[in-house]
């Protein structure tokens, strides 16, 4: 039977305070037990990612049930009630919704942790009263929204995370070292190294951001705002993200994505038979330029295909058949993003949590306004859902871009 998460992190902690037990009596940590204490502790962050994840859908089944009660404890309007919420979208009705469906006017800001129609993107949304194009809609609310958090495994999840208080990240990138150490006779010159300059390279916050145009009759459904700002807009600014952080081109407000730093290695297939050979080597081309060990590759999800699909000469999968309860098992063991953004045939291999940090500064932020332009005497309002994230890569060499043979 397949072990739980629970189990196996269970048996990763295990093994990892057995190490540790054996280093108290026997010294310094050796080379081998080094490498895989790094290894469990990847492994048990991954796990506990994993559990995370699982108890904020359980969370969001529980808000779903009771969506329609809002609560503010113990303080009368105009005051500042308590609210509790536990996704986004409903702090955001938690707390300003009363005073958007009492039209009183004005502008809301909620700081926090598309529409698919046949009309233009500059087009306002509208209900179109009882026998509109949605009139059907406004008869009950379908509360199996999809949830705010993709499943699969992002970008974001393999980098390491940071707070910046200016509008920009300032590093340096370590220069080369020549020349070597050398052993030497008594009384003899000694060689003499060098190491280059570092290059100081500065990465700027950027904005990610989109609004959407609702009328007051949609507000009056306030649900359905909740699941808006939930599914649609906070899922599609997380898609421009991804997109941002790989292959930003650096150009104007664009990021400059992880495939587009200088000094990325790269590594070819010779054949579709050396496919995975290749996706190895890359992790061993990290090893040998820096001291850090691949952590992850992102993988288009037909070249994921081909790896998950290819069988021994007894026609048994590489991966595990189709009852052995892994559908997405990690390539040699490697935090495995299974993304449309990656180009076909060229998967990005790297140690992403120590060599590159994503920034964010403030968090996601969602404001409201029924002031802008005539939007107050059309009944309509304007939601904006935005973030400024900036991309610090410190090592390249930590990166190795893969071209398969497709």
């Amino acid at each position: 039977m397949a072990k739980t998460i629970l189990e196996k992190r269970s048996a990763a902690v295990a093994e990892a305070q057995s190490i540790v037990e054996s280093v108290k009596s026997a010294g310094d940590l050796d080379e081998g037990q080094s490498a895989r204490l790094g290894e469990l502790h990847t492994e048990i962050k991954g796990f506990d990612e994993h559990i995370a994840r699982a108890k904020s859908d359980a969370a969001i089944v529980e808000q779903i049930k009771s969506m329609g009660k809002v609560e503010h404890e113990g303080t009368p309007r105009g005051g500042h009630a308590e609210v509790h919420a536990k996704t986004i979208g409903e702090h955001f009705i938690k707390s300003v919704g009363d005073r958007i469906a009492s039209r009183d006017g004005g502008r809301f800001s909620v700081q926090g942790p598309e529409w698919t129609g046949a009309k233009a993107a500059t087009d306002p949304q509208l209900t179109g009263g009882g026998d509109g194009a949605y009139a059907d809609w406004l008869v009950d609310v379908d509360t199996n929204i999809q949830r705010e958090k993709r499943e699969r495994l992002v970008i974001a999840d393999l980098l390491g995370t940071g707070t910046i208080s200016g509008s920009s990240i300032k590093y340096f990138v370590e220069g080369d070292f020549e020349g070597d150490f050398e052993t030497v006779g008594e009384g003899k010159k000694k060689p003499q190294v060098h190491v280059g300059d570092p290059t100081p390279v500065v990465d700027a916050l950027t904005k990610i951001a989109a609004w959407v145009h609702l009328s007051d009759e949609t507000l009056e459904d306030l649900p359905f705002l909740v699941s808006e700002i939930n599914n649609r807009l906070i899922y599609k600014l997380g898609v421009e993200e991804e997109k941002q952080l790989l292959s930003g081109n650096g150009t104007g407000t664009n990021l400059l994505g992880l495939l587009n730093r200088s000094g990325v290695q790269s590594e070819t297939a010779d054949a579709a038979e050396d496919n995975a050979d290749a996706i190895f080597r890359a992790t061993t081309k990290i090893q040998n330029a820096t001291d850090l060990t691949a952590d992850g590759i992102v993988i288009h999800p037909l070249d994921y295909q081909e790896f998950r699909l290819s069988r021994d000469a007894n026609g048994r999968y590489f991966g595990g058949g189709y009852f052995e309860g892994n559908a997405q098992p990690p390539l040699w063991g490697l935090s495995t993003v299974v993304s449309p953004v990656v180009e076909r045939g060229k998967p990005l291999v790297g140690n992403f949590r120590q060599s590159s940090t994503l920034y964010r500064k403030g968090g996601l932020r969602i404001d409201t306004t029924n002031t802008d332009g005539d939007d107050f005497i059309n009944n309509m309002v304007k939601t904006r859902v935005e973030e400024r994230v900036a991309l610090a890569v410190r090592q390249p060499l930590a990166l190795v871009k893969v071209a398969l043979t497709v």
